[in-house]
């Protein structure tokens, strides 16, 4: 696609903003570079990319690019075997430095999917002992630090050791009387490397010793005197040892640089193409786009467009629709009703759509895919080209006509104009005839009433207009399709002061039939904006009417909810004391067994019939007992059940309790849920009293009457009585953040804020947390951390490395 299409759309500029965003000259590059696709699938996998990149920064923010320098430079001298410089080692280090807290960024988002960013951030290289050796050992561009090696620790001492030697010595000299004649000023002072003290011009040969500078007027002579010319030399010997050794520590650290080349290379390009989809998920946030739907032979359907040069409090949105079947649109309408600005909106966000941007257009937008786009605007809004006369434009028609295909966005802006009316409306027609036959998409503005009537009588050409405000004589920026639109020529003449009789004379020599379809496009734009109106209206009062349908919908679930937690609520209590009265009976029965036995034991030989009568009331009271628990167990069943644990036809078990029980009868246990096994009968067989039960691995007394014996396989397929619920845990530690700013809190708020967030972060989970105090004066700090020391949930702490916030932060591993 030509840049002469960029310019006149005004793409350039898009790309211009893009760049000013990025952080890194590489990310700067591949902006710059951006270019519509020649393929469908290429520009779909391109706004995936985008949709993930903006998913991305909105769940978990922005990661961290900015700073990162430029290093390949550096890269392609170590891949020559160059070493390197301090700056440039630095450098390197920086960009170990920035993917290390790129990766850290990501751990911390817990993502939960991998996208674009998270892969490129995974894919990153760091180095921690190299980056930090780097740190340790060099302060600058220009100097290395001494704990870069012993030897050159060693080194520096001893020049240091020489220095202070030779200074005292020259001092001593300054300050004996004798010298003090011959000596210009007091002071010692270097002069190429070496120790000197400034004598007189005329006592130089009173002090022996070499001279190594002159003053700029004469006067004065810099002398190393002979007592220090040795140890000036020793410096001089171990200077050259030091700079052997520092050219020793650059090659060692560029040779395990060049080992990791690879590695860095890779990480300019991953952080480039982070920079890249950041800028323009930050564009995109900016301007609140949208991804749009793109198809090969889809609609052109444009909600709510903008065009994101202009001033966005200003700017109002348009909307454009071709349905299928049509492949022109003939756009009409006043000067300065906006056809130009539509035109180039259209225009440029399918530019934006197929070179991986989202565009700023509501949901829905739907954008024909196409390989190539021509344009032919020239108008006072575009000062990069020149195209008002009409040899200029024809110059570019007539390439347009040569180049395009069906599967080309062709735009034409003033079809028809800068010639004689009529010859140039069938050059329009016919221009717009040879476009339809190659199938391609065209959009033109015109003012011509002949291009109008074409437009409404041509099969596939559909007419558009930019409606404008006669009243206030300014447009309103909307495409209304299906009819053309009105000049206007007279009423805006009348509205700015025109005479009457003016207009008078002008319409007299208008042709009659010009007269009459301009009368009717008139009569048809009132009828529109009535409609229009109504239709307004109409859909303001339906969706107050949803409104309203949607809040009683509200309520009426509200109200069922809360019915239904009154309801479990009185379930669950009922059960509870069903299950508090089913133990007491449990105990009861249990002591009058003991009680019949003891009962038995005493008595049986003397009065039989006393023992007889007592066994008798000790049975009617358990019996009145159980069916007392019975009849309160069924009053609430259905409450406490799913379903009704009265089983109807075809289900697996009895509807009533069982008549007969023998020892290995699979049975029901109606108020568990369970199946069980019977393995002990009741005392005497009577069925008012208990049967011992094995369910699972649990033994149990159950009474006869909560019990359903199971059917024949053959005759019910088994259905479960209480259907089950399930819960979902979610965890706390996703709504706790690893993070605690006390800043600005006095020491006693801070405590109490402390004390409660480690009880939450314990509750949640989190292994390890940051607590930031800021730097200050530091009490915060010191009361935090003896706060800490003694807290049971605390099983370290320490202060915040470079990157982490320094002293400014204290990082804590909980137990």
């Amino acid at each position: 696609m030509e840049d002469r299409i960029f310019r006149l759309l005004e793409f350039d500029k898009i790309l211009s903003r893009i760049s000013q965003m990025a952080s890194t000259p590489n990310g700067r590059e591949l902006i710059n570079a951006i270019s519509p696709c020649e393929d469908l699938e290429s520009v779909l996998d391109l706004q995936k990319e985008m949709s993930e990149a903006i998913e991305y920064v909105l769940r978990y923010g922005s990661p961290p690019v900015a700073g990162i320098n430029d290093i390949r430079t550096s890269l392609r001298r170590l891949d020559l075997g160059i070493s390197i410089n301090p700056g440039e080692l630095l450098s390197i280090a920086g960009v170990l430095r920035a993917c290390a807290a790129l990766k850290e960024h990501d751990e911390k988002s817990k993502r939960a999917e991998m996208g674009c960013v998270s892969d490129s951030i995974s894919r990153l290289y760091s180095n921690k002992r190299f980056e930090q050796r780097i740190s340790m050992s060099i302060i600058s561009e220009d100097e290395i630090l001494d704990s870069a090696s012993s030897q050159l620790r060693s080194i520096r001492r001893r020049i240091r050791e020489l220095q202070d030697t030779i200074r005292n010595k020259l001092e001593e000299t300054l300050r004996s009387g004798s010298a003090q004649k011959f000596i210009q000023e007091p002071i010692v002072t270097i002069r190429n490397d070496r120790y000197v003290i400034p004598v007189k011009q005329e006592y130089r040969n009173e002090v022996p010793g070499l001279v190594h500078d002159f003053s700029s007027s004469g006067a004065t002579v810099y002398v190393e005197p002979m007592a220090v010319v040795e140890a000036n030399n020793e410096i001089k010997r171990h200077l050259f040892k030091e700079q052997v050794e520092i050219e020793r520590l650059l090659k060692e650290m560029s040779d395990e640089a060049r080992e990791m080349l690879p590695q860095l290379q890779l990480n300019m390009e991953l952080l480039a193409k982070l920079d890249f989809l950041l800028s323009k998920t930050r564009f995109c946030l900016d301007f609140n786009c949208m991804p749009p739907v793109i198809k090969k032979n889809g609609l052109m359907q444009i909600k709510k467009g903008r065009h994101p040069l202009l001033d966005r409090k200003s700017v109002v949105p348009i909307d454009f629709c071709i349905e299928q079947g049509f492949d022109t649109v003939v756009i009409t309408g006043p000067n300065t009703g906006g056809k130009t600005v539509s035109l180039k909106t259209i225009g440029l966000l399918v530019l934006m759509a197929q070179s991986g941007l989202q565009i700023p257009a509501a949901e829905g937008t739907e954008l024909r895919f196409f390989n190539e786009i021509y344009a032919d605007i020239g108008d006072e809004q575009s000062i990069e080209q020149n195209l008002s006369t009409f040899s200029s434009h024809m110059k570019n028609i007539i390439g347009i006509l040569h180049d395009s295909d069906d599967k080309s966005l062709v735009l034409l802006d003033e079809l028809g104009a800068g010639t004689d009316p009529a010859e140039g409306s069938a050059l329009g027609m016919a221009v717009l005839d040879e476009l339809k036959e190659k199938g391609s998409f065209t959009v033109a503005t015109t003012h011509s009433t002949e291009i109008k009537l074409y437009a409404l009588s041509t099969q596939g050409v559909e007419n558009a207009c930019c409606e404008f405000d006669i009243e206030t004589l300014r447009p309103t920026y909307r495409i209304l399709t299906g009819i053309p639109g009105k000049s206007n020529a007279f009423a805006i003449s009348s509205r700015l002061g025109l005479d009457e009789s003016v207009i008078i004379k002008a319409r007299e020599y208008m042709d009659k039939e010009n007269i009459r379809f301009e009368d009717i496009l008139l009569s048809l734009e009132k009828d529109r904006s009535r409609i229009e109106n109504n239709k307004m209206e109409t859909e303001k009062h339906r969706l107050a009417a949803e409104s309203i349908r949607k809040e009683l919908d509200e309520q009426k679930r509200k109200l069922s909810t809360q019915k239904e937690n009154l309801l479990q609520e009185a379930r669950e209590e009922a059960k509870c004391i069903l299950e508090n009265a089913r133990g007491e009976v449990s105990e009861l029965s249990k002591e009058i067994r003991n009680i019949r036995k003891q009962i038995t034991a005493d008595i049986i030989r003397s009065t039989p019939e006393a023992l007889s009568a007592v066994m008798e009331d000790a049975s009617a009271i358990a019996a009145r007992i159980y069916d007392g628990i019975s009849g309160l167990e069924d009053s609430i069943k259905t409450g406490l059940l799913h379903k009704q644990n009265s089983i109807s036809n075809g289900d697996t078990y009895e509807k009533a309790p069982p008549e007969s029980l023998k020892v290995g009868d699979t049975v029901r246990i109606l108020n568990l849920g369970m199946d069980g096994t019977v393995i002990e009968l009741p005392e005497g067989g009577s069925f008012n009293h208990e049967a011992m039960v094995q369910a699972g691995i649990i033994k149990i007394m159950v009474p006869i009457s909560n019990l359903r014996l199971k059917k024949l396989f053959s005759e019910a397929i088994k259905k479960p009585l209480i259907e089950p619920t399930f819960y979902q845990h979610i965890p706390r530690s996703s709504q706790i953040s690893v993070e605690l700013d006390l800043r600005g809190n006095t020491l006693a708020d801070a405590i109490e804020a402390t004390d409660k967030y480690l009880d939450d972060a314990s509750i949640a989970g989190l292994s390890q947390i940051m607590i930031i105090h800021g730097k200050g004066t530091g009490a915060l700090m010191s009361g935090i951390r003896s706060f800490l020391r003694n807290h049971p949930h605390v099983r370290t702490f320490r202060a915040g490395r470079y990157g982490e916030g320094d002293t400014g932060v204290t990082v804590v591993e909980l137990k």
